[in-house]
């Protein structure tokens, strides 16, 4: 059974994740918070496996939520379920720690899909959102992951799917310098400048672990 604290401000989307939780079986919502405070402070008291998340709460929100979770409770599997689709957001909620993305319009029936593979340890983003992190893409791209060396190719991947530096060299038995410096020039090799960037062109191509 995947256990799901639901942190959204508003009562009637609540309620609707709930019916559509309640309906799966393997999916049960243990908790409701209407505020970023109220998630954190939740989160103490409960024992979630996943937090769903809205970016747009009172208080601490978005992207300073998400980080604040990671920080207080590493290893927290988050998907945020929001009405905003734009590409820098999607991504700069990946980069500071949210498993997953899925936007409000979506249909329903993805919505378990989406927790029980971001409860797993994987990613997931819903179609729209795979439009928009395609579009917000450069226009013109200097290299392919193809242009990667074997070992850079392990690096991003490894990266993208929200792996800490250390633990990739720990993973690759190398330090984490040399995993550093592989960052560093596939970053150059692709033309990407940040990690928000490199998540999103990691998704994009299909590169991030399932």
């Amino acid at each position: 059974m995947i256990r799901v604290l639901i942190a959204d401000d508003h009562a009637l989307m609540r309620e609707g994740m709930k019916r559509i939780l309640a309906a799966t079986g393997d999916i049960l919502t243990i908790g409701e918070a209407s505020s970023g405070e109220e998630a954190l402070d939740m989160l103490e008291r409960i024992e979630a496996d996943l937090l769903m998340l809205d970016l747009s709460m009172p208080g601490v929100r978005g992207i300073d939520l998400i980080a604040a979770v990671r920080t207080a409770h590493p290893g927290m599997p988050m998907l945020v379920v929001s009405m905003h689709n734009e590409g820098e957001i999607v991504s700069r909620a990946i980069a500071a720690g949210a498993g997953g993305y899925v936007t409000k319009d979506s249909d329903p029936t993805l919505l378990p899909m989406a927790i029980r593979k971001v409860a797993a340890g994987a990613r997931y983003v819903s179609p729209a959102v795979l439009d928009a992190l395609a579009f917000g893409m450069p226009a013109v791209r200097p290299h392919a992951p193809a242009a990667l060396t074997p070992r850079e190719l392990q690096v991003l991947k490894l990266v993208a799917s929200g792996v800490p530096l250390v633990q990739v060299a720990e993973s690759l038995n190398l330090s984490p310098k040399t995993i550093s410096a592989h960052k560093r020039n596939l970053m150059i090799r692709l033309g990407i400048a940040n990690n928000a960037d490199l998540i999103r062109y990691a998704i994009s191509h299909d590169l991030v672990s399932e």
